[in-house]
């Protein structure tokens, strides 16, 4: 079986040079559902020393203060005895480093590069691999040193800053659909994913512990939390390391492990770290107090138990990081799709672009006059509700007072008497009513076109593909509006021209009757010398109220159909005519300008390819894989 620490170190790699560093951002983070080992530890507890020893070769900075400011993603691979050792950095993929003391020297350049020759920190991780056959299988990421006073040259908030970056590696979770019946569930289960190397001087107190401290606060029950011991050999005399290493002083689920590094004297005279191992078995073998302890201790150990621990980890580990990784995919994908394809390069093809999301927005638009989506009610409320209480509204008692008629019939008979009606009055009375009634027509064009106005504007908001290019946006919202007031300018035209072929033709057959209702009721025609008697005027006012009436009828009828046909059946039929016109008419370069994409939408869309091609990479190499269960 291909070792699976193997297979998270290329992930890792992979997440590397696709930009995914398990920071807080809009995008899924693969890096955090990857396993791993995080060395943790205050400043001068001896963590550089323990992670030389594990790798048997001198190649990390070293100096007082912080040394270490960026996250160290270490990962070793195990070679056959008698292959060369070499070290290879994420950033230079294809030079090898056979030299560690050039090693340690682009650690602290490439350091440099992302913070400057300051001492302030970065969580950006530098990606090593070293390749030996003294090394076992195995990934560390070695943290910058936890501190409890900012030094000179470093910003008040450091001991803080380091405190929180620590905090969010050993704090990383992953997320893991459960599988229930070959269907993904909506249940998630929280699955801290990082295992803690908690690096503890033993001439110190452990209640005091900076690596101890923090462990304990995001692993109360210390179930993935490695206890190391270091400077063993530097505690008082008369005092041990028994309890601790024991598990009395400080209890973990698993044991702790003590380590004997390399004084600074032996560093001075370049011990080779063989030696140093050999000396270090020797320490735990030889010291009656640690006899009894010696196979489980030193630093060749831990590194055999974080490979075997952080193995069985990754394997546990794959069938949730494999259904989190294809719900990703799909989420991705369909977000890309959402987003929509990248702009065509050549005229036709934009031009095919730009008349696609016309017709889609056309669509939409439709969908809310026919009643697919909500809206188009609205139009109908304006003629069965706004236009009938608006004719209602107008006052012709008002128009028809004893006064009024009085005053437009006498006019009206001139220096001659009327012989038996008044016809004059009668016209000009029912024309100056009937005039009142543009108000209203033009009240319902108006509105009308208000809600085909609104339902332009929802129906670009709906348009997904509008969204993506602000341009056209504007312009197709634009032509939109420009078609929609011509219309209401047309419909206005052809409404109000009802109301003024109501009055300059009066239906006689409702006139010619009244001489027989009089009739009937039994008054007898006026003379000449009573033709302003207050009933007589009573009775032509309410002559036209019941012609004005009978016409208020008749138009709250025909004016709905005018401002159907003139309004909402153009606007279902040509709302964009004229843009498609003028679009026929543009060259490829003024064809760019409407399909001048909106920069964030465009950066979206190749961050999230950028991180599909991550996992599905990711997919593939699971996939190549053969693990057992």
């Amino acid at each position: 079986m291909e070792n699976l620490i193997q297979l998270v170190n290329r992930l890792q790699r992979a997440c590397t040079a696709l930009g995914d560093h398990g920071e807080e951002s809009a995008l899924p983070t693969l890096w955090d559902a990857l396993p791993s080992i995080a060395v943790v530890g205050g400043q001068s507890s001896g963590k550089s020393s323990v992670l030389e020893s594990i790798v048997g070769k001198d190649f990390l900075p070293r100096g007082s203060g912080i040394v270490t400011r960026r996250p160290l993603v270490l990962q070793l691979h195990r070679l056959e005895q008698g292959s060369r050792e070499y070290a290879e950095f994420g950033h230079l993929p294809r030079k090898k480093f056979t030299d560690f003391a050039a090693v340690r020297k682009e650690i602290a350049d490439e350091t440099d590069r992302e913070t400057g020759r300051s001492k302030q920190i970065s969580s950006v991780p530098i990606y090593l691999s070293i390749y030996s056959p003294n090394v076992v299988n195995l990934t560390l990421i070695d943290l910058p040193g936890l501190t409890k006073v900012a030094v000179e040259g470093q910003s008040d908030s450091i001991v803080a800053d380091i405190e929180n970056m620590v905090r969010a590696y050993i704090e990383k979770c992953v997320y893991i659909y459960e599988n229930n019946n070959a269907v993904l569930s909506s249940l998630w289960a929280n699955m801290p994913n990082c295992i803690i190397l908690a690096v503890s001087p033993a001439n110190q107190d452990l209640a005091t512990s900076d690596a101890i401290k923090i462990s304990r606060e995001v692993d109360p029950k210390g179930e993935r939390t490695f206890g190391v011991l270091t400077k063993i050999d530097l505690m008082d005399k008369g005092t041990d390391a028994v309890d601790m290493l024991e598990g009395r002083a400080y209890k973990l689920q698993f044991p702790w492990i003590g380590v004997v590094n390399r004084s600074q004297a032996d560093i001075n005279k370049n011990v080779d770290m063989i030696a140093a191992r050999r000396r270090e078995k020797e320490y735990f073998s030889s010291t009656p107090e640690y006899r009894h302890l010696a196979s489980r201790m030193g630093s060749e150990h831990l590194g055999k138990v974080m490979s075997k621990h952080l193995e069985a980890v990754i394997k546990s580990r794959i069938p949730g990081l494999q259904s989190l990784i294809n719900k990703t995919i799909i989420d991705l994908e369909s977000e890309l799709s959402r987003l929509g394809k990248p702009i065509a390069t050549d005229a036709g093809g934009k031009l095919y672009m730009v008349m696609e999301v016309c017709r889609t927005f056309d669509g939409i638009f439709k969908e809310h006059l026919d009643g697919v989506r909500p809206g188009g009610d609205k139009i109908y409320n304006v003629f069965d509700n706004q236009l009938p209480a608006a004719l209602k509204r107008l006052q012709f008692d008002k128009q028809l007072s004893m006064d009024n008629v009085r005053k437009l019939i006498t006019e009206a008979d001139g220096y001659q008497p009327h012989l038996i009606a008044p016809e004059q009055g009668y016209r000009r009375l029912i024309e100056s009513s009937l005039i009142s009634i543009k108000g209203p027509a033009e009240a319902a064009v108006d509105a009308v076109h208000a809600i085909l106005k609104d339902l332009v504007h929802k129906s670009i908001s709906e348009t997904a593909e509008l969204k993506q290019y602000p341009s056209l946006r504007v312009e197709v919202n634009g032509a939109a509006v420009e078609s929609l007031e011509r219309m209401r300018d047309e419909s206005k035209k052809a409404t109000l021209q009802l109301v003024e072929m109501e009055c300059s033709y009066l239906t006689v057959d409702f006139f010619r009757k009244l001489p027989q209702d009089i009739e009937k009721g039994g008054n007898p025609t006026h003379s000449i010398f009573d033709r302003y008697n207050d009933s007589y005027l009573r009775r032509i006012g309410s002559n036209v109220l019941s012609y004005v009436n009978m016409v208020c009828a008749s138009l709250r009828n025909s004016i709905p159909k005018s401002v159907v046909y003139c309004q909402v059946r153009e606007a279902k039929r040509s709302l964009l005519d004229h843009f498609f016109t003028d679009l026929g008419k543009k060259e490829g370069r003024q064809l760019g300008t409407l399909l001048d994409e909106d920069p964030a939408i465009m950066q979206r869309r190749l961050s999230l390819a950028k991180r599909l091609d991550l996992y599905r990479a990711a997919q593939s190499e699971i996939d190549s894989v053969a693990w057992s269960k």
